[in-house]
């Protein structure tokens, strides 16, 4: 059995695993695809050595089977199709005891703070285990946990039909916070630099613009006729999009930052108190968004064609990092299996 590690100083090894019978209340999961995210680019370029611990065998976007029940597990047989919420919290925390769970104030993310499904066999808590619909196949599955990032994001922005989104950053996670907020009846306008992504966005139908050959405040503003986005979705992490960021709702209009700043940035304040401007931060997912995210893909509403440009063997995952970093893929997934169905 084998896996894929971050060893520290940005590298990456493919290492031996033993498949360990799953603990009491545990499944073990037969890996099937694992999806690379950019969370993952964070911990192999060394981003978060202060947090990770190594080797650590990271990932978390994946679709499998049950291969083994550990003792006092109920109601999963080996064989079902499933995928995982990879979170874990307390219960005793004041986020936990509001209602909050997924933002624990001691949330252990699985697969960062934890091993996570780069690897063949893999336990879980059976509490973090969510069961798939046999008619999804397992590629496809792979992208339950990013589509329920862009449902939990799409929730918190609270848009309503008619509305019009921009979205700042074409990547996977702007790609489908832009599919959904569509589907959810919103006009949806793509900021991204790069020129492949914004052929791939502009296939998909979207309105798309570069912002960096065009003032995206002025456009903005003509593509709402003057009056601003009632919703703003920051997914692009780039300090250019946050000093923008303010000036492109409309009055009362709602900003939501999915993004993970590595540095603390500079954001017109004025703007935020002279518009009644709302600025909302939006994390991970509830388990209503798993499931929303699971009838999407069921019923072909996410492109996921589209959005996976790459699929590769476990041994190819450092390679696949560097297409990721450089720009050459939108999505890629990890084989994990080895000819997983």
């Amino acid at each position: 059995m084998t896996g894929a590690a971050y060893v520290g100083e940005s590298r990456l090894e493919t290492v031996p695993t033993d498949a360990v019978s799953p603990g009491p209340g545990e499944l073990q999961i037969a890996v099937a695809y694992c999806g690379l995210c950019g969370t993952d680019l964070h911990i192999v370029h060394g981003d978060m050595d202060a947090r990770v611990s190594t080797p650590l065998i990271f990932g978390h976007e994946m679709s499998g089977t049950v291969s083994a029940l550990g003792t006092g597990v109920d109601g999963w047989a080996v064989g079902d199709p499933l995928t995982v919420m990879p979170l874990i919290w307390d219960g005793t925390c004041a986020a936990c005891l509001d209602g909050n769970q997924h933002i624990c104030q001691n949330l252990e993310f699985v697969g960062i703070d934890s091993p996570g499904a780069l690897q063949q066999h893999w336990n879980v808590p059976a509490s973090i285990a969510v069961r798939l619909p046999a008619d999804l196949d397992l590629r496809t599955a792979a992208l339950v946990e990013p589509v329920a990032v862009a449902v939990h994001d799409v929730r918190r922005s609270e848009l309503q039909t008619g509305d019009r989104a921009v979205v700042l950053g074409g990547g996977p996670i702007g790609v489908l916070i832009a599919t959904v907020a569509r589907h959810a009846g919103a006009r949806v306008l793509v900021a991204e630099v790069d020129a492949a992504r914004r052929e791939r966005i502009a296939a998909l139908g979207f309105e798309v613009v570069d912002p960096a050959a065009t003032d995206i405040v002025a456009e903005v503003e003509r593509w709402t006729d003057g009056v601003g986005a009632d919703v703003v979705f920051e997914v692009s992490g780039a300090a250019a999009a946050v000093r923008t960021l303010t000036a492109l709702p409309k009055v009362r209009g709602t900003i939501v930052v999915v993004a993970i700043h590595g540095a603390p940035r500079e954001i017109d304040l004025q703007r935020v108190f002279w518009r009644e401007l709302r600025l909302l931060g939006a994390r991970v997912y509830r388990r209503s968004d798993f499931d929303r995210a699971t009838q999407l893909l069921r019923d072909g509403v996410i492109p996921s064609d589209a959005l996976i440009t790459g699929v590769v063997p476990l041994e190819r995952t450092a390679a696949a990092i560097d297409d990721l970093t450089a720009g050459r893929a939108m999505k890629v997934l990890v084989d994990v299996a080895g000819g997983a169905a």
